[in-house]
């Protein structure tokens, strides 16, 4: 038995700790957002937060998140069902085509805007490198991330904090 704080909800799930983090949330706690893409951390349609950090779900044992915050696509909205600015920008600028690497997309993007919510291209860049979408619809995904920024900024002038 383990136990798992997934979208701040407490989960004690009888698995395996070796099993891997991505099959206990989706096949243990039935939370199917995050996707299985490669098995092998090279696409990043698995990614979740572990503490606040984008990691590839696929390769992490669920006993390596004991006693850390997960955060999959489920939690990263705000109570009531409001959307995050990062998934807002994702359906104005409408960067889905197919959609199966979008989890991994938005995952990586509210982290990168979590601690940097003025990002440059370079630093987008570097934030999304690994992240495939074979769609190829990566700038739709750079003005997404761009647009998501400016609503947070504008939520934290608004608030009258600076990130």
């Amino acid at each position: 038995m383990i136990t798992l704080n997934i979208n701040g909800e407490t989960h004690l799930l009888d698995v395996d700790p070796a099993t891997p983090l991505l099959w206990v949330i989706r096949d243990y706690v039935g939370l199917t957002g995050t996707k299985f893409g490669c098995g092998i951390a090279q696409c990043g349609a698995c990614t979740v937060h572990l503490n606040g950090a984008p990691v590839r779900s696929c390769v992490i044992p669920a006993q390596v998140a004991v006693d850390q915050e997960i955060k999959t696509i489920e939690g990263i909205g705000k109570n009531g069902g409001e959307l995050h600015p990062v998934q807002q920008a994702w359906i104005d600028e409408q960067v889905p085509q197919c959609g199966y690497c979008q989890s991994g997309q938005i995952m990586s993007a509210t982290a990168l805007l979590e601690n940097n919510p003025s990002p440059t291209d370079a630093d987008i860049d570097q934030a999304m490198a690994g992240i495939v979408c074979r769609c190829g619809t990566y700038p739709r995904i750079r003005k997404g991330i761009k647009r998501a920024a400016l609503t947070i900024n504008a939520l934290h002038e608004e608030a009258g904090t600076d990130g």
